[in-house]
């Protein structure tokens, strides 16, 4: 394999940084999550549960893009610790609507303090100004547009590299 001309082989990657940035959240936080009972998925549902006042099973399914059956056993985990109820619709009795609980309004601001901290340890080298560019800058690159798989896979030639 022939050697890169310098000035590409010193170009900066952040894919490997923001993996292992990622590996760090992901472990602290998880650990920080498990004397409350709850896993990341278990927080993601809980907050969406919380930011929309009661959500079908459905919606529920569909905003955190996985499959029904899957969201029941998540479900079923967080009304077994009285976190979540699960209704029938008035309007359509197939219907279930699943809703926040104050046990479980309470135990996700249990988790976001918690998730709080760990976030500090882990973005403890940045300051306060710093922490809001980097949220500002992995806001805008999430936000961005997506890569086609023709992009992903690299069939196509990328002009920039």
């Amino acid at each position: 394999m022939p050697a890169l001309p310098v000035e590409e082989s010193e170009q900066h990657r952040s894919g490997p940084l923001l993996d292992h940035l990622a590996r760090r959240m992901r472990l602290r936080s998880e650990s920080v999550l498990a004397p409350l009972g709850l896993r990341p998925r278990h927080l993601v549902a809980l907050t969406v549960l919380r930011d929309s006042d009661g959500i079908s099973q459905q919606g529920l399914a569909s905003t955190l893009q996985i499959d029904g059956t899957n969201v029941v056993g998540l479900l079923n985990d967080l009304e077994a610790e009285g976190l979540v109820e699960r209704r029938r619709s008035p309007e359509d009795r197939r219907r279930h609507v699943v809703s926040l609980t104050a046990a479980g309004a309470k135990r996700l601001r249990e988790a976001e303090c918690a998730l709080a901290v760990a976030e500090d340890e882990v973005l403890g080298a940045l300051g306060p100004g710093e922490r809001d560019t980097l949220y500002e800058l992995l806001r805008r690159a999430t936000s961005g547009r997506p890569m086609s798989c023709v992009e992903a896979s690299g069939d196509e030639p990328d002009p920039i590299c």
